[in-house]
């Protein structure tokens, strides 16, 4: 079912514990087999505004040798590419790995994955994106697109915890992390957790299905309509990465002068869940990292939240999550 909804052949699928799993097993393996093979290839490269699975992982290659490039983003957190081509014309030769992520898990912004993979294709490196948040929400077929690793996870599509996987090109080798068996055609060893795998599969059916209804611009409809209703109700508030394609379930706005922990607190004993952040870290009371790399001002990040929405979100469900709002925001 995975290979069917992400557009690849199941040879080409290692099933990992998450998507933190197969992002560390998608980098540290593909670098490490490239430096083998090539090692005049150095450098990897990504931009701030990846996930910390990605960010750590790209960290931990300096140990096998790596010079780590940080990638430029626009004040809407997409991808520069013309410094990016032109850091490409003088060095590509020396690059092993890029990783730009499908698209954001904070502000839902969409990176031109296509136009990025053919670049890394023509200058011979290995291009990695995190598709975790695009699997199951929007369509893939993998067979036409210039990525030679793609990682994703079942809990983002209303699978369960504890399942992800790392999808290869036909022809890219990786080096195992998990080393003493030879399942997952021996690129992760160790017993499968089947019943994850099972239920990450059945997801993939209902996903597939629900791409098929035609729902999914029922959801994006839903989702402009809260941002414009949220932007009607506290003016000053702004919409981060409001200028790039994004995708529907995710919206990121700040609220300059107010105080997302704070925000984050009252909505949640309201009934409402927001984060400040990435869901993984919203105990966090760091900026953001992503706002950071997009430069967002200090005080419009400091008062900056994330609210998603679900395939099976409806109108009522958004008058809910407004009346609420409108009613926290009158109180400051």
């Amino acid at each position: 079912a995975l290979s069917k909804l992400v557009g690849c052949d199941e040879s080409q699928v290692v099933f990992t514990s998450g998507g933190t799993e197969a992002a560390n097993l998608a980098l540290l393996g593909a670098f490490r087999r490239v430096r083998t093979r090539e090692p005049e290839r150095t450098i990897v490269a990504c931009p701030g505004t990846e996930h910390p699975a990605v960010l750590d992982s790209i960290e931990r290659c300096r140990e096998s040798g790596a010079e780590v490039i940080r990638l430029a983003v626009d004040s809407r957190g997409v991808l520069e590419l013309t410094t990016f081509e032109r850091l490409l014309e003088a060095r590509g030769h020396s690059m092993a790995l890029c990783s730009v992520m499908w698209a954001n898990n904070e502000t839902g912004v969409i990176q031109p994955i296509e136009r990025i993979g053919s670049l890394c294709r023509e200058h011979g490196v290995l291009f990695h994106t995190d598709a975790v948040q695009w699997i199951g929400r929007e369509r893939c077929d993998l067979s036409e697109l210039p990525v030679d690793l793609l990682t994703c996870s079942a809990h983002k599509l209303h699978g369960p915890k504890g399942a992800g996987a790392l999808v290869l090109r036909k022809g890219v080798t990786i080096e195992p992390r998990a080393l003493g068996g030879p399942q997952e055609r021996e690129r992760r060893g160790g017993t499968e957790n089947v019943a994850a795998i099972a239920g990450f599969g059945r997801a993939c059916e209902l996903a597939s299905d629900w791409l098929d209804s035609g729902r999914r611009e029922t959801a994006a409809s839903l989702r402009d309509r809260f941002e414009t209703s949220v932007l009607e109700l506290h003016p000053g508030a702004v919409v981060n990465g409001g200028g790039a394609p994004r995708i529907w379930n995710t919206v990121n706005i700040g609220f300059p002068g107010l105080q997302a922990q704070l925000l984050v607190v009252v909505f949640s004993e309201r009934g409402l869940a927001v984060s400040g952040g990435a869901a993984c870290a919203s105990g966090s009371l760091e900026v953001s990292g992503v706002l950071g790399a997009m430069e967002v001002d200090h005080e419009t990040a400091s008062g900056s939240l994330r609210f998603s929405l679900a395939r099976d979100t409806t109108d009522a469900d958004i008058d809910a999550a407004l009346e609420i709002i409108a009613d926290v925001l009158g109180s400051f």
